[in-house]
């Protein structure tokens, strides 16, 4: 997935991209619902980044803990600012393969944290999963699955991008680890959408109206759903 201009990620054919996208299509579902977003458990939380990645992860976990705090009476606006910084400051994007020696895992935000490393899927999550706690409910945001240009070439690579939408059929605000403002998606050329998903719907392209149960066609969120119900998120 695309990082910050100084790094330099692997470059996609259409053959392998294909593929990605294939990949995470399946027919199966666990019939798991989204929760509130306010029943996190803040001590299980607390100790699985403990047991997972020692005192330095959950030195993160206390700074985003009083990152909702500060956040939690804002407008929605500096909440968009305030998590997209967090996250693009904290977490140094690095291949899957190097990082979990795996192709493609899309980590839990304690996972992300507690590694300080991750790729575009894992900014995207944990900027999701954040603005949720913070009271920005899914109808206004979803994870946008796109082909991004890589400079003036015609070359493209997956990669992934968070979305606010004021309205349901409105032009989104997408937050990257690639461009750290916030901009509207029509000043993103760089970026065609491919599919969009949050926790209540799938969407195609540009579609207004879900297609789909996400946990039963993307099995890659449906297993980080099923992490962090583990660690304590949901």
């Amino acid at each position: 997935m695309p990082a910050s201009s100084h790094h330099n990620p692997t470059v996609f054919s259409r053959r392998q991209f294909l593929a990605t996208v294939g990949a995470l299509w399946l027919g199966a579902g666990l019939g798991i619902h989204s929760t509130p977003a306010a029943a996190f458990d803040t001590q299980r939380l607390r100790q699985s980044m403990q047991q997972q990645y020692g005192q330095a992860g959950l030195a993160v976990l206390e700074e985003w803990f009083a990152l909702l705090q500060q956040l939690q009476n804002q407008d929605v606006q500096t909440k968009l600012r305030g998590v997209n910084d967090f996250f693009n400051r904290r977490i140094r994007w690095i291949d899957d393969i190097r990082v979990w020696g795996q192709e493609d895992y899309w980590a839990t935000p304690l996972e992300a944290m507690g590694k300080g490393q991750g790729d575009c899927e894992d900014y995207s999550i944990a900027k999701y999963i954040t603005l949720k706690q913070l009271g920005v409910t899914s109808q206004y945001l979803r994870m946008i699955y796109v082909r991004a240009r890589i400079g003036r070439s015609q070359i493209t690579q997956a990669h992934m991008v968070l979305g606010y939408y004021s309205t349901p059929d409105a032009e989104p605000l997408v937050l990257d680890n690639i461009v750290p403002s916030i901009t509207p998606a029509s000043q993103r050329t760089d970026l065609d959408p491919l599919f969009s998903f949050n926790s209540d719907g799938l969407w195609a392209g540009g579609s207004s109206e879900s297609r789909a149960d996400p946990l039963a066609r993307l099995s890659r969120w449906r297993s980080v759903i099923e992490r962090m119900q583990t660690q304590g998120f949901i």
